[in-house]
């Protein structure tokens, strides 16, 4: 409803069809904050132990994930970690210490600032031989292949910030995730990454906005024991007010799983 609307200018006989559409809206609503309070009762629940929620501020993720939303991270992915056990050493890991596999999304403290939390594709495991050669990324000496998408068939709404830029999307297949990496026509910079080997115990990342992501090629790989867990799903999400524009809640993307 805009500014201009007025409840009360609503006749009271009301048509069957407007009826029928308004009877609608508050169910879909109804639904909407039924699915919202159920994840923020389970977040609440298990938020020191099994989930955690982190909210992305930047666009280094797009299309995966957009500026304004709230993610879900399972922290029992890869080996649930006793609280305070890497204060002074390596962490002490219950149920197992498993790796992220190819492809993951994960969150991560950033390994310059410990405070601060990052969330980047992993795209190089322990071991890996990693390479960035005219924006075309190599996996132990194979190039990982992109399937540009046209335009035409480009639905992601990747907001004002990024609407400016000269923006080609592709399809990729990382690990068995098959996902979206956005590279810009009109910038060059940071295009070469040196061939080098993933250390034990560590991962590449990049963010899937390429020319508009600080990730390992920057600062380098990204200990285990940094790794908070796979982000999953995102159960929140808004556009955030640019300019004249108001906040709105952008309900198509609450529930949507991280792929």
């Amino acid at each position: 409803m805009s500014k201009g609307d007025n409840i009360n200018q609503i006749a009271p006989l009301a048509s069957p069809e407007i009826t029928k559409q308004g009877k609608g809206r508050k169910k879909w609503l109804f639904g909407l904050l039924t699915k919202i309070t159920l994840i923020v009762v389970t977040i609440l629940a298990f938020r020191s132990i099994v989930f955690e929620p982190f909210r992305i501020p930047s666009g280094s993720m797009i299309p995966t994930l957009m500026i304004g939303d709230f993610i879900l991270v399972n922290k029992f992915t890869y080996g649930w970690k006793v609280p305070f056990s890497d204060f002074f050493s390596d962490p002490i890991y219950i149920f197992g210490k498993e790796g992220p596999a190819r492809g993951d999304v994960i969150v991560f403290k950033y390994p310059r600032d410990p405070k601060v939390n990052y969330v980047k594709r992993v795209v190089g495991l322990p071991g890996d031989l990693v390479e960035i050669k005219n924006k075309k990324l190599f996996v132990n000496n194979i190039e990982v292949e992109m399937e540009l998408i046209p335009k035409s068939a480009v639905t992601w709404d990747i907001g004002e910030k990024f609407s400016g830029y000269n923006l080609n999307f592709f399809r990729v297949n990382t690990g068995k995730h098959r996902h979206a990496v956005v590279l810009d026509d009109d910038n060059y910079y940071k295009v070469n990454y040196e061939k080098q080997r993933v250390p034990n115990g560590h991962y590449f990342v990049l963010g899937d906005n390429r020319d508009f992501s600080y990730d390992s090629r920057f600062w380098g790989q990204v200990p285990h024991r940094y790794i908070k867990g796979k982000a999953i799903l995102v159960w929140f999400s808004m556009i955030l007010p640019i300019g004249n524009k108001q906040f709105k809640l952008n309900s198509k993307r609450i529930g949507e799983d991280i792929i």
